[in-house]
């Protein structure tokens, strides 16, 4: 595995495509390993030492590799890769692994909306992205569906998915100084919900909520943030989770018994992205409202509810 530039202790995406290759290893007995970026200019590099070592199979984590594993496919045509957030590539041997996250971040963003104390909520990203933007999108798409459905006016500050221009981000994945700065900004605004899409940056923001005295809440990505960033348990009101690990460890899985064909994208429907449990604040989550939730999870899933995120990947 070639990590992307938050490193493989980033509590998110990284951390969990590790844990996929990690447990297909025990399952399987493949030897497995991984090399870290720190910065893009490793991608080619690291690919490239991957495959000398002879692997079987390269998994890239991340679609700012997209470019460089297309390339190193063409390179060297016997080597299986694999990438996460990014589509596989036509005539390659490059097998992408996707996930619809607007959909469980557009639960967020109701959830989000209904929670709020103060009516504006807000998130930022570590950079203006596809697999970054989804989940925005899908955050500020339910805060719409939620102000529509109650008569309500809460505001989403950071993101607004008709200008995306206007969006805030960190610029980075691991600078959680720079979450915290941003997420006190958020707060000094008003918010009381915040939505970071950032990987290890986004850890700042659940320090400026836990500074915050109970005021502030986070909702986390990608992994559960009570099981991967555990410190923070009581500040993560839940997490958009993205089957990272599960994918992970079945496309090595299925490496090891032949060639990959075809692609992965997970979605509501079959568990591919979810929204974590409540833990701490499950009490303060009335069942009215997880009611609600489940509802808008089945008309996702029905296409009652149809979310129009440009960067959500195609089936």
């Amino acid at each position: 595995m070639v990590t992307d530039t938050g490193g493989i202790d980033d509590r998110s995406f990284n951390t969990a495509s590790w844990a996929g290759m990690e447990a297909a290893g025990k399952e399987t007995g493949a030897k497995v390993s991984y090399v870290a970026s720190t910065s893009a200019n490793d991608y080619v590099p690291n690919l490239n030492s991957e495959v000398k070592k002879g692997c079987n199979l390269v998994v890239a984590v991340g679609g700012l590799m997209g470019e460089a594993t297309t390339n190193a496919s063409k390179q060297n045509p016997n080597t299986q890769f694999a990438i996460v957030d990014y589509p596989s590539v036509d005539g390659q041997k490059v097998y992408g692994m996707q996930f619809n996250t607007a959909q469980s971040s557009f639960q967020a963003g109701y959830l989000a909306a209904a929670y709020s104390k103060t009516g504006k909520v807000a998130t930022f990203g570590g950079l203006n992205i596809p697999p970054v933007t989804i989940f925005m999108d899908g955050f500020w798409e339910g805060v719409q569906y939620f102000n529509k459905a109650k008569g309500k006016d809460v505001k989403v500050l950071g993101w607004d998915e008709k200008n995306p221009k206007s969006g805030s981000f960190a610029q980075n994945f691991g600078d959680q100084n720079k979450g915290k700065s941003i997420s006190k900004n958020f707060i000094q605004q008003g918010a009381d919900v915040i939505f970071p899409v950032a990987g290890g940056t986004g850890l700042g923001a659940a320090a400026a909520a836990k500074e915050s005295g109970g005021k502030v809440v986070t909702i986390w990505v990608d992994t559960d943030g009570c099981e991967s960033a555990s410190q923070y348990c009581d500040v993560f009101l839940t997490s958009v989770m993205k089957g990272m690990e599960g994918a992970v460890k079945q496309t090595v899985v299925n490496a090891t018994k032949g060639p990959l064909s075809g692609g992965y994208l997970g979605t509501l429907e079959n568990g591919g992205t979810q929204l974590a449990p409540f833990h701490d604040f499950d009490s303060k989550v009335d069942a009215t409202l997880k009611a609600e939730l489940d509802q808008i999870k089945a008309d996702i899933i029905s296409g009652k509810i149809a979310i129009t995120s440009p960067s959500a990947p195609k089936a």
